[in-house]
């Protein structure tokens, strides 16, 4: 009898059928993730429900909110797409400057130039990335880092758009509209939604088609472009993104702190590296990654800086970078990978003891 002869197996009566399988599969992993995503919100929420009344501790709070989601949206190309930017600084300071700018010359409310700020900032990345894309390694990092440099000394000179020197300082005209608050706790609620809106789009994107090539971009980009992937769209589309998000981070930050000027904006250590830093501290290429890192070292950064404020100059930026250095060494893959090693373990021993 032939192949095609043999009966073929027929579906029992209400079972599903493959496609449906594959359906309720996609969606139980798409509730799986939904359901660890507003669980992390939540926890994260949880410090400003706890600490509303302390005006203190609400900085500090905002600030790591702020500085998580600028992580993370840092970590949509350094961390998915294996391309190690220091120059996040420039977009950063392309949503500060606009924003500000426009509300001072012009009145107009951050909320309606928030988004344009950050569509001309993805423009200004993929066009000065293009060309910079085909470096790799260290190399693409020093190109980046120029980036920041130049736009540094454009700032300091273009007087009349960003004051120069001077900077540009932003009137306290309190209201919703004008993106301006008596209260801390409203600040902080700000930041908490531009994180939950960031990392809603970077959960989103893990489990896009975009994030897939990115992810194979960055293991291995002769065999991503090798299978068909575009690497330089790819690229361009995760720096775009990326750097849209910094902007509008950049956008909040202006408008938190009313004044902007090219070494608050510029500065290396505290915008260029940090959003690196602490996505390569919380776990580089995860998801919660990004806001880990900047849950423990924004706080503790704030703490040595109280704490050690009469004692020798420079000395908590001494020690946290000793922390940092230590971590580096013995925590390869952040705080997240240092988690997950330790489960692994646990659970290699409770099977080892049964």
């Amino acid at each position: 009898m032939n192949k095609t002869d043999q009966p073929q197996p027929q579906p029992q009566p209400g079972a599903p059928s493959v496609a449906t399988m594959a359906v309720d599969t996609g969606i139980e992993s798409g509730s799986r993730a939904l359901v660890k995503y507003l669980g992390g919100m939540a926890l994260a929420l949880l410090p400003l429900a706890l600490l509303v009344d302390d005006a203190h501790w609400l900085n500090i709070i905002a600030f790591t909110y702020l500085m998580g989601a600028l992580a993370a949206a840092w970590n949509i190309i350094g961390g998915f797409g294996g391309q190690f930017s220091l120059g996040h600084g420039v977009f950063f300071g392309i949503g500060a400057y606009l924003a500000a700018r426009l509300y001072v010359a012009y009145d107009l409310s951050p909320w309606l130039t928030i988004v344009p700020c950050a569509v001309f900032a993805a423009l200004v990345a993929m066009l000065i990335s293009w060309p910079t894309f085909r470096l790799r390694g260290p190399f693409f990092a020093i190109a980046t880092l120029a980036f920041n440099e130049v736009a540094f000394v454009i700032a300091h000179h273009f007087d009349s758009f960003t004051g120069g020197p001077r900077g540009i300082m932003i009137p306290f005209k309190a209201g919703f509209a004008n993106m301006i608050f008596r209260e801390r706790w409203q600040y902080a609620v700000l930041m908490f939604v531009f994180l939950a809106l960031v990392m809603g789009i970077v959960v989103l994107l893990r489990r896009s088609r975009l994030g897939y090539y990115l992810l194979a971009v960055r293991e291995d980009e002769d065999a991503a472009r090798a299978s068909g992937i575009n690497v330089l769209a790819v690229k361009l589309q995760g720096m775009g993104l990326s750097a849209g998000l910094t902007a509008m981070g950049g956008t909040l930050f202006a408008m938190y702190l009313r004044f902007i000027d090219p070494p608050t904006i510029f500065n290396l250590q505290e915008v260029g590296v940090k959003f690196a830093l602490l996505s390569l501290i919380g776990g580089v290429g995860t998801v919660a990654g990004p806001l880990l890192g900047a849950a423990l070292i924004i706080p503790f950064e704030n703490f040595l800086r109280a704490e050690l404020a009469n004692a020798l100059p420079g000395l908590n930026l001494a020690i946290l970078g000793l922390l940092m250095v230590l971590a580096a060494l013995f925590m390869k893959r952040g705080a997240v990978g240092a988690w997950r090693d330790l489960m692994l373990w646990f659970r290699t021993k409770k099977r080892g003891g049964k």
